[in-house]
């Protein structure tokens, strides 16, 4: 099995929202890095393992930091 980070936020939709998968779990719908960490929280995660711009802990599809479609 191919090595994946272990959070993946995937290219935004139309509304800006953008799915958020950990661990190939999906644990909702961010629309904002403050969301995002949020998120990230509920699912368990520390502190440590929110570092959004750690290339080897988030994988931004669609570009980072990016909350509208287009």
């Amino acid at each position: 099995m191919a090595w994946q980070t272990p959070i993946v936020v995937h290219p935004p939709t139309a509304d800006g929202g953008r799915q958020v998968t950990v661990r190939g779990q999906d644990v909702g719908v961010a629309r904002s890095d403050r969301d995002l960490t949020d998120l990230l929280r509920r699912a368990g995660l520390g502190e440590a393992d929110i570092a959004l711009d750690d290339p080897h802990l988030v994988e931004w599809r669609g570009g980072p930091h990016t909350w509208t479609h287009g």
